[in-house]
C-alpha cells in the first residue's frame, strides 16, 4: 500500500488545491444567487420653453393661409407630445400682440435634447416664434378631477 509519507504529502496536495477551488465555488455560488440589478436610470429632466410671436403677426390681419397651416402643425405636435407623456403642460397668455406669450413644460434625457426638441416645434422652424429654453422643475402640481 502507500506509506504513510506519501499519505501526508498527498493530504497536504489535495488540501492546498481545495483552498482554491472552495472560495472559488463559494464565490461562483453567491454571485448566481444574488438578484441582478437593473442599470440605474436617470430620471428625465423638466424644461420649459417660452414661445413669443414674430413682430410680424401681432396684428391678427398679417397671418397667412400658410402662417396657420404651421400653427395647427405647432397644435398637433404638442398634442402629441402630451399623449405620449412628455409634455407636461402647455399654453399661451389671453393678451394681444406683443404682449402675448406661450410656455411649453416638458421632459427629456438631456439639455441637448430639449433643444433639439424646442427646435423641432412647427412653429419655431417655421419662423413663426421665437423660443427660449430654460431648466425647470414642477414644484406643485393639482390633481385633475
Amino acid at each position: 500500500m502507500f506509506n504513510p509519507e506519501t499519505l501526508f504529502e498527498m493530504k497536504n496536495a489535495i488540501m492546498s488545491h481545495l483552498r482554491i477551488i472552495i472560495p472559488l465555488i463559494c464565490t461562483f455560488t453567491i454571485g448566481q444567487s444574488l438578484p441582478a440589478r437593473a442599470p440605474k436610470t436617470e430620471k428625465p429632466k423638466q424644461f420649459i420653453y417660452v414661445l413669443r410671436l414674430v413682430p410680424r403677426l401681432y396684428d391678427d390681419k398679417n397671418w397667412t393661409r400658410e402662417d396657420n397651416a404651421v400653427l395647427e402643425r405647432h397644435f398637433a405636435r404638442l398634442q402629441e407630445a402630451a399623449k405620449s407623456g412628455q409634455l407636461i403642460l402647455a399654453g399661451r397668455t389671453k393678451e394681444p400682440g406683443d404682449k402675448t406669450f406661450g410656455i411649453a413644460i416638458f421632459e427629456t434625457s438631456d439639455e441637448e435634447a430639449a433643444r433639439k426638441f424646442m427646435q423641432a416645434d412647427p412653429a419655431i422652424a417655421g419662423g413663426l416664434m421665437t423660443a427660449e429654453l430654460h431648466p425647470f422643475a414642477v414644484a406643485l402640481e393639482r390633481k385633475n378631477p
